[in-house]
């Protein structure tokens, strides 16, 4: 009788064991299922559709949302270290130039790749802005409706480019520089820093993220001709609705005005 009353404990045990390991195993794929389901038909547009609401109670928009935030504050918190970083070492952005080098050699440039609706814009006017958050002197205007220029479901605001809705986009810019006449007097300055810089602006977050950045260091033309230099980058990144980009220069009055000289667009 004591064995049958220990088989029969031992057995019972077993079973629920059994039982309880397969309950938690179905709750797990269940849950595992879900946040899968809501990742996979998470509706981007859902934002602009629904109210305020009916996002708040509905579990895949709770899940969506967290990721998208802690993404995002991730990878801002990661471009604000680069750009610590870059800050304090300015001096890595110039090309060595070894001191066997004859007189008048100049480095030659560098460029920097950072990470469907078209826009290209052509510079107009730009103006002397000192900001914290960014490098550089922001392009505050420009021409996108004359010339090669133009706007394809894309708005131009201040001198950014509104993104209208989600997605991978190819980003690209160009600069040029009309560096004037040093004359043939000997001394003074031998190299000019020109650098370009595109930048994201998210609602979420108040500092500007450096997407890219373009640099060179030049040489100040000893003739009588002007010295002309331009920078050009180009890189995939992607956006969100509502973002902005914007480009800051190192020495925006010596750029050229020609807007098939300097543009930009995405």
């Amino acid at each position: 009788v004591l064995l049958a009353a220990i088989l029969l404990q031992t057995i019972a045990v077993a079973v629920s064991f059994v039982y309880f390991n397969r309950v938690l195993s179905t709750m797990q794929e269940t849950f595992s299922r879900s946040s899968v389901s809501c990742l996979i038909n998470a509706n981007l547009r859902s934002d602009v559709e629904n109210s305020s609401e009916e996002k708040k109670g509905d579990p895949c928009w709770q899940v969506t949302q967290q990721l998208h935030h802690h993404l995002e504050k991730t990878m801002a918190d990661r471009f604000q270290k680069e750009i610590s970083t870059a800050m304090r070492r300015p001096a890595d952005v110039q090309l060595p130039v070894p001191s066997t080098m004859p007189r008048g050699y100049c480095p030659r440039s560098q460029l920097s790749l950072g990470p469907d609706v078209t826009a290209k814009t052509s510079l107009k006017l730009v103006q002397n802005v000192n900001s914290r958050g960014y490098l550089g002197e922001r392009i505050r205007e420009w021409e996108g409706h004359r010339g090669l220029s133009f706007l394809e479901n894309m708005e131009l605001r201040g001198g950014e480019l509104l993104v209208p809705r989600a997605g991978l986009y190819y980003i690209y810019g160009q600069t040029y520089f009309r560096l004037p006449s040093s004359g043939e007097a000997e001394g003074g300055e031998e190299e000019a820093q020109l650098v370009q810089y595109i930048y994201k602006k998210m609602s979420s977050y108040t500092v500007p993220i450096l997407l890219m950045k373009s640099s060179r260091s030049a040489c100040w033309p000893r003739g009588p001709e002007p010295g002309l230099f331009s920078l050009h980058q180009a890189g995939t990144a992607f956006l969100q609705p509502a973002d902005r980009l914007f480009v800051t220069v190192s020495n925006v009055s010596a750029m050229e005005m020609d807007g098939r000289a300097s543009y930009f667009g995405a």
